[in-house]
């Protein structure tokens, strides 16, 4: 795919996040995958949830914070998510109760928000994209997703409390170094490679999430993350195998033996994700997750985010990291036609990407 255009590649990456989200959706953090199937059979399309998750921990989930904890704060119904609290409380309730076949989990919607803010400004400012953040957060009836991750809740417990808005990621706790946090990071990285400067698209995404995450577990995955997106729009000679498995092996997951193996033994996906590595959100499982995927389906957009879907665990962000790295590796024609036209937003995804691009992607 050595021909593709800086542009192409950017196109590529962008829907390959929205296309990976919206596939994952309906079974997003499934761990029993014997209920996956049984809900859902192969996941290959577009899919609304069902109201009943097998192992959803919403009502554990804090309501005024981050994490577990008490249902009595009112962030969530209070300041963000408002009219969705009432289902927080529901045992086995979907965490995106409600929403619609090709629809987008709420990560992605504040990755729209950060390409439309970045194309207003025709630049990457980090106070102008916290506005837009908190005011499409808190107001009604901005989205229809029902669940926000922590980062979230705390970002909103702090802003709620009168902190300026660059002050209110919240404190670390046990799940802030999640794969989450890498959703909003491609659009300030392309933004800054307008430049043409790999150092500088490396400080934007951190700045960028140090906005909303306080980790340096997280820091460390996301620069991976960074490096591997630069070198994949950069650089017309690079290949996506080698490269993800070199990015794996320095995180500590040893990807080319394990693919070489796993094809050996003709073995499945799900004996890697679920096996050696947890399907869950946690950033040092996940993204080695990742970068194994898209080593082992190196050419084949379609067979990588079919595979991530249904191995279950957190394949929503998994499935939009996954979709931004094979999309610039392979570009948008490799991407299933019918998962675009089934995006629920592909109008104006359309237009927020090709604005972006008319902006940012410079040839």
């Amino acid at each position: 795919m050595g021909g593709l255009t800086t542009a192409e590649r950017i196109r590529g990456a962008l829907w390959g996040m929205f296309v990976g989200d919206a596939l994952a959706m309906p079974v997003h953090w499934y761990y029993n995958l014997a209920a996956l199937q049984r809900d859902f059979g192969v996941i290959r399309d577009y899919q609304a949830p069902r109201a009943n998750h097998p192992n959803s921990i919403m009502p554990l989930a804090s309501t005024g914070r981050g994490g577990r904890g008490s249902q009595d704060g009112d962030v969530v119904g209070g300041v963000i998510l408002k009219g969705k609290r009432q289902h927080w409380g529901q045992a086995s309730r979907h965490y995106h109760q409600g929403m619609q076949a090709g629809d987008n989990t709420l990560n992605l919607l504040c990755t729209r928000v950060l390409l439309r803010t970045l194309t207003a400004a025709g630049r990457y400012d980090p106070a102008d994209f916290l506005l837009e953040y908190i005011s499409f957060m808190t107001a009604p009836d901005s989205h229809n997703d029902t669940y926000a991750e922590s980062f979230h809740r705390d970002f909103f417990a702090n802003y709620a409390r009168g902190l300026p808005p660059g002050r209110c990621a919240g404190a670390e706790g046990h799940d802030t170094a999640s794969i989450g946090g890498l959703v909003g990071l491609p659009p300030v990285i392309f933004a800054a490679l307008h430049e043409r400067d790999p150092a500088a698209a490396n400080a934007a995404a951190l700045i960028q999430l140090r906005l909303t995450h306080r980790s340096s577990k997280l820091e460390r995955h996301a620069l991976e993350f960074s490096d591997l997106l630069v070198r994949l729009v950069q650089d017309g000679s690079a290949r996506i195998a080698p490269l993800a498995c070199a990015a794996a092996e320095r995180l500590g997951f040893p990807a080319s033996a394990v693919i070489e193996r796993i094809r050996r033994n003709q073995q499945s996906d799900q004996d890697v994700i679920g096996g050696l590595l947890s399907s869950a959100c946690y950033i040092d499982q996940s993204l080695p997750a990742v970068l194994y995927l898209a080593a082992r389906h190196a050419d084949d957009f379609e067979a990588a985010l079919i595979a991530n879907a249904n191995v279950g665990g957190d394949n929503c962000h998994r499935g939009a990291v996954l979709g931004a790295l094979l999309g610039a590796a392979l570009g948008p024609a490799a991407i299933p036609e019918r998962w675009i036209r089934g995006l629920t937003a592909r109008i104006a995804l359309d237009e927020e990407i090709e604005n972006f691009i008319t902006k940012f992607g410079r040839e």
